[in-house]
């Protein structure tokens, strides 16, 4: 029973050391970039500040709005610049328990998901935001100037980028598990008409309420799921199956 209890006892211990230098670099990475908070902000204003008529600014409405407003912005951009210590750190804990087989496809997937994470920013950066922002200063006028709240702009502007993210991963998800086989191209084609009533469903609770916006989330999502249609058809185990047929 002591000897069962050890082996418990050191997981919980090598947890807790995991958990404390990813809890370290996490505040590390707060104190920089809540030092650099205005210029971050400043990065993200530039997609609007282009565009923002004569007389329009950014505002706050309440005492600490400016002041959560940056935080929440520095604890996101501290989750990015953490990022690959928090990764390192879940991969040494998790590793000791996978095959070498496992392992070989930890490290491609955390490489190519982080790559396409960015792309997705990227994309929702330079293209969706500086579109969505010019469709809705387009409704101002000599009487309705735009006063964006600080809180509101920075929380749109998270959400975007964070949805443009994670939006991007899909081909590379698809390709795993069609990989293994939880995934086929027959099935991914068949069910086509319902991903696309999916896809208009997440763009209308992730989006502002307006057809611009919904669009560019649509647009954008059905090509990804059609790259994955095609993806599962090349690397699936679907045209295995045929050929020993």
């Amino acid at each position: 029973m002591k000897d069962e209890k050890q082996p418990f006892l050191a997981h919980l211990t090598e947890l807790r050391n995991r958990l404390l230098v990813a809890v370290i670099a996490f505040g590390i990475a707060l104190v920089f970039t809540y030092s650099y908070k205005e210029q971050i902000f400043t990065v993200l204003m530039d997609p609007f500040v282009t565009i923002m008529p004569t007389g329009s600014s950014f505002i706050f409405t309440s005492v600490t709005e400016a002041f959560m407003a940056y935080f929440k912005l520095s604890l996101v951009a501290a989750v990015f610049v953490s990022s690959p210590a928090l990764l390192y750190e879940l991969w040494m804990f998790v590793s000791p328990g996978l095959y070498e087989k496992e392992k070989r496809y930890v490290v491609p997937f955390i490489t190519f998901g982080s790559a396409l994470f960015v792309t997705g920013i990227l994309f929702c950066y330079f293209l969706v935001m500086p579109f969505l922002f010019n469709f809705f200063v387009g409704f101002g006028s000599d009487f309705v100037v735009p006063m964006p709240s600080l809180k509101e702009y920075i929380g749109l502007v998270i959400r975007l980028l964070v949805m443009f993210g994670l939006m991007f991963e899909m081909p590379l998800l698809v390709y795993y598990l069609a990989k293994i086989g939880v995934i086929r191209y027959d099935t991914l084609a068949r069910k086509r008409r319902y991903a696309i009533l999916g896809i208009f469903v997440v763009s209308a609770v992730i989006t502002p309420p307006d057809v611009a916006s919904q669009t560019l989330m649509v647009v954008p999502l059905y090509g990804l799921y059609e790259v994955s249609v095609l993806i599962a058809r090349v690397f699936g185990k679907k045209e295995e199956k045929y050929v020993s047929d």
